[in-house]
C-alpha cells in the first residue's frame, strides 16, 4: 500500500496498516523511529536522498502526513508541534492584511489568540457560523480573506454547514479553513465538503492516548500560500519530533474503532441523560431536538462523535459539585482520549467565554457505558 494506492483502500484500512509503512531495509513490519537531525551529502555535494535536514526533513513525520492526506483526500499534509501551532501558522502565512471571519464559539486557545490578532496586522469578526446569513453579514467585501469554522464547535457542539460556508467562501474570493479535530477524518471529510484547508489538533482523537502533543494541516491543493506556510514551519521551527511522530502513527491505527465505538458510548450516554430530571440540556449533536442535527445528519457519516455537555438546572455550583464528586470520569482539560474526561469549562476559560457556568463538558473514552452513566448520577446527587 502506499500514496499510488490511495484511493483503492477505506479508512479503516489504511489507518490499521498506516498506509503499509514498514522497514524497507529489514522488512520490519513495525517502521523505525527516524532520529537523524542530519544527512550525508553526495560526493558532488547534492543530497540525493531528498533528505537535508531534520528540521524540515524526517521520514517518520513524512508517513504521517502521508497518512492524513489520504485520509482527508487532500495534497499535501504539515504536521506541527501542537494543535495551536498549526492553526496560527496558517494566519501567519497571509501576505497581506486580512479580514477573518471565525466561530464565535470555537476553542478557547485559539480565540484569544484571534482576538488579538490585530498586532499582526489583520483583523477578525466572530459570528455565529451555524447561522449562515450571520456568516454573510459578517463579510467586508474585498477585505475578507480566510473564513475559520469549527464543526462541532467546543463545547457547546454547534453545527456549521460546511458545503454552504465553503460556497460563500469561494463567492467573495476567501479561503474556508475547517477545524475537523472533534469529528476526525472518519465522521467528516471537509474537503470533499469544499473546504481548503483542514487542521486538527492531533494531541485528541488522532493520537487518543493522552500522551502526544501534536497538531495537523491537510491542503486541498499546494498553492503559493501553501509554501508560505511550509516556509513559516520550518523558519519557526514548530516541528513535531520524530518519537512523537512515531507514536502518532501508533495511535492511528486504531483511530477507527476508537472513534466509532466512542460515537456510540457517546450517543447512548446523551440519551440517558437527556431523561435526568436535575440536568437542563444535554448538547449532542446526534440527539434530534439538537438544533444542528439536521446539518450533522448531513455531514457527519458514521457517528457524531464521542463529545457532549450537559447544563445542570443548579447552575454554577452544581456543576462545579457534579465535577468534584466523579469516580469514574477523570478531571482533566482535553479530549478524545481513551479515559473518559469531565470539566467545568466557564471556570478554565474566565472572562469573556461563551460557555454558560453550568455546563460540563464530557469528553467520552472507552469504558462501560452503565460505569459511565451511573458515576455521572452518583455525582450529580
Amino acid at each position: 500500500m502506499d500514496m499510488k494506492s490511495r484511493r483503492l483502500f477505506q479508512p479503516r484500512t489504511v489507518l490499521a496498516q498506516a498506509l503499509g509503512a514498514n522497514d524497507p531495509t529489514t522488512h520490519a513490519l513495525v517502521p523505525p523511529i527516524h532520529m537523524s537531525t542530519t544527512f550525508i551529502r553526495d560526493a558532488d555535494n547534492g543530497y540525493e536522498s531528498g533528505f537535508v535536514y531534520g528540521r524540515t526533513d524526517n521520514a517518520t513525520v513524512m508517513q504521517v502526513e502521508a497518512i492524513l492526506t489520504n485520509l482527508e483526500d487532500g495534497a499535501d499534509a504539515l504536521l506541527f508541534s501542537s494543535g495551536m501551532a498549526a492553526a496560527t501558522a496558517l494566519f501567519l502565512g497571509l501576505d497581506r492584511p486580512t479580514h477573518i471571519v471565525a466561530s464565535e464559539v470555537m476553542y478557547w486557545g485559539l480565540r484569544k489568540w484571534l482576538a488579538e490578532i490585530s498586532r499582526f496586522g489583520h483583523s477578525v469578526t466572530f459570528a455565529d457560523t451555524s447561522d449562515l446569513e450571520a456568516v454573510k453579514r459578517a463579510i467586508r467585501p474585498g477585505q475578507t480573506g480566510i473564513f475559520w469554522i469549527e464543526t462541532p464547535s467546543n463545547p457547546l457542539w454547534t453545527l456549521a454547514d460546511i458545503r454552504a460556508i465553503a460556497d460563500v467562501a469561494h463567492d467573495c474570493g476567501a479561503l474556508l479553513c475547517v477545524d475537523s479535530t472533534v469529528s476526525t477524518p472518519l465522521l467528516t471529510r471537509p474537503i470533499e465538503l469544499g473546504a481548503d484547508f483542514v487542521v486538527h489538533s492531533a494531541t485528541k482523537y488522532l493520537n487518543g492516548h493522552s500522551d502526544v502533543i501534536a497538531g495537523a494541516v491537510i491542503a486541498r491543493e499546494e498553492s503559493d500560500y501553501w509554501k508560505r506556510v511550509q516556509a513559516i514551519r520550518g523558519q519557526i521551527g514548530c516541528v513535531l519530533g520524530p518519537f512523537q511522530a512515531w507514536l502518532l502513527m501508533r495511535g492511528m491505527r486504531t483511530l477507527d474503532i476508537r472513534v466509532r465505538e466512542q460515537s456510540r458510548t457517546a450517543s447512548q450516554l446523551a440519551q440517558m441523560l437527556s431523561e435526568h430530571p436535575d440536568i437542563l440540556a444535554v448538547l449532542y449533536p446526534g440527539l434530534k431536538d439538537h438544533p444542528g442535527h439536521d446539518i450533522a445528519v448531513k455531514q457527519m457519516t458514521g457517528g457524531f462523535g464521542g463529545m457532549l455537555s450537559i447544563r445542570l438546572k443548579g447552575g454554577e455550583t452544581a456543576a462545579v459539585r457534579t465535577a468534584s464528586r466523579v469516580l469514574v470520569w477523570k478531571r482533566a482539560t482535553s479530549l478524545g482520549g481513551v479515559e473518559s474526561l469531565v470539566e467545568h469549562r466557564a471556570s478554565i476559560e474566565g472572562v469573556g467565554t461563551p460557555c454558560p457556568a453550568d455546563l460540563l463538558r464530557l469528553s467520552v473514552g472507552l469504558e462501560d457505558l452503565q460505569d459511565l452513566h451511573l458515576d455521572l448520577v452518583q455525582a450529580i446527587g
